[in-house]
């Protein structure tokens, strides 16, 4: 993994791992539905000026826009709700650690569809070691009956629509001469129209528009969406959806670490011993397998494709 993409999967680790705690805030104010709508809304007013501004111009063909609205649909409209709709009866603790099967659903995915069929010790022995990591971390069997209630499937399910969004994403809309914060300002386009269509469905009421709700929503869409999404294409251009996905695994390290720095929030010897597991987990999915020159000429951090 190149330096570059290191740092910006640290940075998405950051944004995201604290995305669980502003969650459960705005729903204090909102419904899951309204949450949706404004962080990906926000997220748009954010990206396309910038995107405009460089010069870059929306997609025109029909194919592309279909694609974008799948995009939207599995990667922002279904599963943004369903954590909404989980959260709502589950700690964001429990959601971090259903959140982190993430990586094994876009690798069995991937696998399936027959997308990336790396099949290596290193890769599976690392999403193993990822996900016991974020158990470890969490303990979610103290929390069994949320991890089985209604609430836990709900979350269990988007991120399994996370996996499927990473693989898609991957096969039909990245390494196709759209740059990355152009994809990322079309999507969330895309997803604010799907999530319009959505108000029917909880998101007519009137919300609470308490100040930490507030904070928490506009963090969620001009950080944790915004900003994130640009981040989080570059990461698939560059590194493919199995590997890109396994930064669900770093958040619960971010948030165990933040919550420690913040909030005074303890941190005991398992938490230390499942963030080690988590970094060796994701160290060991990254590495890849050595190439000879002649196969693979191209510098380090670079695709066939331009990407570094």
């Amino acid at each position: 993994m190149s330096r570059g993409s290191l740092v910006r999967l640290v940075m998405l680790a950051l944004l995201w791992g604290s995305g669980f705690l502003w969650i459960k805030l705005a729903l204090r104010g909102f419904t899951p539905v309204q949450i949706v709508l404004v962080r990906l809304a926000l997220g748009a007013l954010v990206l396309i000026p910038i995107a405009l501004h460089r010069g870059l111009r929306f997609p025109v063909d029909r194919a592309t826009w279909g694609h974008l609205f799948v995009a939207a649909l599995v990667a922002n409209a279904i599963p943004y709700t369903l954590f909404g709709i989980g959260e709502q009866t589950v700690d964001s603790g429990v959601a971090g650690v259903l959140n982190a099967t993430t990586p094994l659903w876009t690798a069995l995915i991937a696998f399936v569809v027959g997308t990336d069929r790396t099949a290596t010790w290193s890769r599976g022995a690392g999403l193993t070691l990822g996900f016991v990591g974020a158990m470890v971390i969490f303990t979610p069997w103290k929390s069994a009956s949320e991890v089985a209630s209604w609430g836990g499937l709900a979350i269990l399910a988007a991120s399994a629509s996370y996996g499927i969004s990473y693989v898609y994403m991957g096969k039909f809309l990245t390494n196709r001469g759209i740059p990355p914060i152009m994809l990322s300002a079309a999507q969330l386009t895309a997803g604010t129209i799907l999530m319009v269509l959505a108000l029917t469905l909880g998101g007519l009421t009137v919300p609470d528009l308490r100040f930490d709700a507030v904070i928490s929503l506009l963090i969620l869409g001009v950080l944790g969406t915004g900003v994130a999404y640009v981040l989080n294409y570059r990461l698939i251009t560059d590194d493919g959806p199995t590997l890109a996905s396994t930064v669900t695994y770093l958040l619960p390290v971010v948030a165990v670490v933040l919550g420690f720095l913040v909030v005074n929030e303890q941190m005991t010897a398992s938490m230390v011993l499942g963030m080690l597991l988590v970094l060796a987990g994701v160290a060991l999915v990254q590495r890849r397998p050595q190439r000879s020159k002649v196969s693979d000429p191209l510098p380090l951090g670079r695709n066939r494709n331009g990407g570094r």
